[in-house]
């Protein structure tokens, strides 16, 4: 079975700075570090490569050429080859525009059986891409995966996780998976993968490369656009009511009705 997985490179921080002139994210001086759902996405992939005994895990990931590194650190896991999709044009790309450029890296690796997405990435939190890119390559998706029962190279059964428990699905291949971070616990990087992380080349894919439609990436390509990026302000403040119950009670209605917050 032929496994393609997503990666994206998130910053490693929940203290996240905006330059105030460009509304864009400061990520110098930032660590980079591989999009936490994903790596519960790749531990999948190897699980099902060890199952069924044989296939390839590949790699994938849309980013500047910084990316590299995580994706080193995927192959340091397990995984047999690795592309970043990588260019200057692909800047400013949305969930759509990026799901379209994805759509195209993985078909240029050749046939492919299963993808397998993290549920999101924790920096964009859209939960977009991965259905974006079932529907761009016109194969069948299920969401929020938390265990796969069964998977042959013609159908993957899976329990989708739901509000109120759960669904087992059974999705024909080839298609398209996200996981949540129950279905597993990741695996360490062994030396062994390390060591070979860093022998193994990662192949760079460009716009030119993959013939991809100018009108359809980055910003250009993007039917919406982040017009401007800010901190909220923490507002402080606030009065404390005090007194028995009855009292704080009316004292806050009263509040609330010279508010107009309640008619």
């Amino acid at each position: 079975m032929n496994i393609v997985v997503c990666v994206k490179q998130v910053p490693g921080t929940t203290q996240v700075k905006i330059n105030p002139d460009t509304g864009t994210l400061i990520r110098d001086g930032v660590e980079a570090v591989v999009n936490p759902f994903d790596e519960y996405a790749v531990e999948e992939a190897l699980r099902i490569r060890e199952r069924l005994g044989s296939g390839t895990v590949k790699a994938i990931s849309m980013g500047p050429p910084s990316a590299e590194e995580a994706l080193r650190s995927v192959i340091a896991l397990g995984a047999d080859e690795a592309y970043l999709v990588t260019d200057r044009a692909f800047a400013g790309s949305d969930t759509w525009a990026t799901s379209y450029t994805l759509s195209l890296g993985i078909r240029s690796l050749g046939k492919t059986d299963l993808i397998i997405c993290g549920k999101q990435a924790i920096d964009g939190d859209t939960a977009q891409v991965g259905p974006g890119v079932a529907e761009m390559l016109g194969i069948p998706f299920v969401a929020w995966v938390r265990k796969v029962e069964d998977v042959s190279k013609t159908h993957i059964r899976v329990e989708r996780m739901m509000e109120d428990g759960y669904e087992v699905v059974e999705m024909p291949l080839p298609g398209l998976m996200t996981v949540v971070k129950e279905i597993n616990v990741p695996r360490m990087a062994s030396l062994k993968g390390k060591m070979r992380a860093k022998k193994t080349a990662v192949t760079m894919l460009t716009a030119d490369m993959l013939k991809a439609d100018k009108e359809k990436i980055g910003l250009t390509g993007s039917p919406t656009q982040v017009l401007r990026s800010f901190v909220p302000q923490r507002k402080t403040g606030g009065e404390k009511v005090s007194g028995d119950t009855v009292d704080m009670v009316n004292k806050l209605k009263s509040t609330i009705l010279d508010l107009g917050v309640v008619r």
